[in-house]
């Protein structure tokens, strides 16, 4: 039995048991906020597109137990933390109710299918419109909200070491 290593090439991304990237953890995780979100919003949609793109029933499994616990954990810490703040930073009666709602409808979805295996087209339809929800709430976000709360004497750096803590406990929950 040797010991010696073998000279290693450059590595890849830490991938999960789903082939998917790992989720980054708080130490490598975006300082601000909306960037922290964003990089969320960029993981989900990555994680929708695999699931369109395979046929096996376990991989479609696993990559929607991935989505409802990415979810789950996103939304969470936008409701505990980021939309308190961003509601009282603009005084905003519309936005935050909206994207809250836009949550319920995801959470609906993902119970529809978290811990089921895939039977057939009613489970990719749900899925399928789960990622039209999600894709929709993300334009909103990114377009109309992060801008406006950009703009704000927010400390976004701080809400994010808060949101990034938040998420780092949850995942940690979730496992």
């Amino acid at each position: 039995m040797s010991t010696a290593k073998k000279p290693s090439a450059k590595k890849s991304p830490a991938k999960n048991s789903s082939g998917a990237k790992k989720a980054p953890t708080s130490k490598t995780m975006p300082k601000d906020a909306t960037a922290m979100l964003k990089a969320d919003h960029k993981l989900v949609s990555g994680l929708f597109d695999e699931f369109e793109q395979t046929k096996s029933a376990a991989r479609k499994t696993s990559i929607v137990a991935r989505i409802c616990k990415e979810l789950t954990v996103h939304a969470q810490i936008e409701e505990e933390i980021f939309y308190p703040a961003v509601k009282a930073a603009l005084k905003d009666k519309k936005l935050v109710p909206e994207a809250t709602v836009e949550h319920a409808a995801v959470k609906d979805l993902i119970a529809e299918v978290e811990g089921r295996a895939p039977s057939g087209e009613m489970y990719d339809a749900r899925v399928k419109v789960m990622s039209e929800f999600v894709k929709h709430h993300v334009k909103e976000e990114e377009k109309e909200m992060f801008p406006k709360v950009r703009k704000t004497k927010l400390d976004l750096q701080a809400l994010g070491a808060q949101m990034a803590a938040r998420k780092e406990e949850l995942m940690g929950s979730a496992e």
